[in-house]
């Protein structure tokens, strides 16, 4: 059984998402909140191990195309541009907000992934862009408490 390079690399994941969970045990809880210092982390990477195991699963046990051709060529410039764009998104958030940058984050980069070419492909890009900012809007600042980021420009 011969693993590709998506094996190798969710195994990897996998493993260091574990270890550095394991580290996550280490952190003394504050007595001033009830989630101690190690929640997130341990759920993000909690979330981590279980997708890298999952992909390596998936690598071990899918059955092999021929390797005659058809396997699809990486397009590393949309990698680079998506890499980019959350870079512009990064420096964006102070300034227009976590709500307005999010918007627009999202709404560049599902055109990025899916360019638009009718109106309701253009529906479904602001569609999604809007909802999901306001779904992490609503869990983070009204759930879980957490204070997102208000623009300097907007304060919104």
């Amino acid at each position: 059984m011969k693993l590709s390079k998506d094996g190798y690399a969710g195994l990897a994941v996998a493993a260091v998402s574990l270890l550095l969970f394991s580290l996550t045990l280490h952190l003394k809880p504050s007595p001033l909140v009830p989630i101690g210092p190690g929640f997130y982390p341990r759920i993000v990477l909690g979330v981590t191990a279980l997708l890298g195991a999952l992909l390596f699963g998936w690598d071990l046990y899918r059955p092999r195309a021929r390797s005659d051709g058809g396997a699809a060529k990486a397009d590393y410039g949309a990698v680079l541009a998506h890499f980019a764009l959350f870079g512009v998104y990064a420096v964006a958030l102070p300034w227009l907000g976590f709500r307005l940058a999010t918007v627009a984050y999202v709404a560049a980069a599902n055109a990025l992934m899916a360019p638009p070419r009718a109106w309701r492909d253009w529906l479904r890009v602001f569609l999604l862009a809007f909802g999901s900012a306001l779904v992490t809007y609503l869990v983070f600042e009204h759930y879980l408490s957490v204070l997102l980021p208000r623009g300097h420009w907007t304060d919104f």
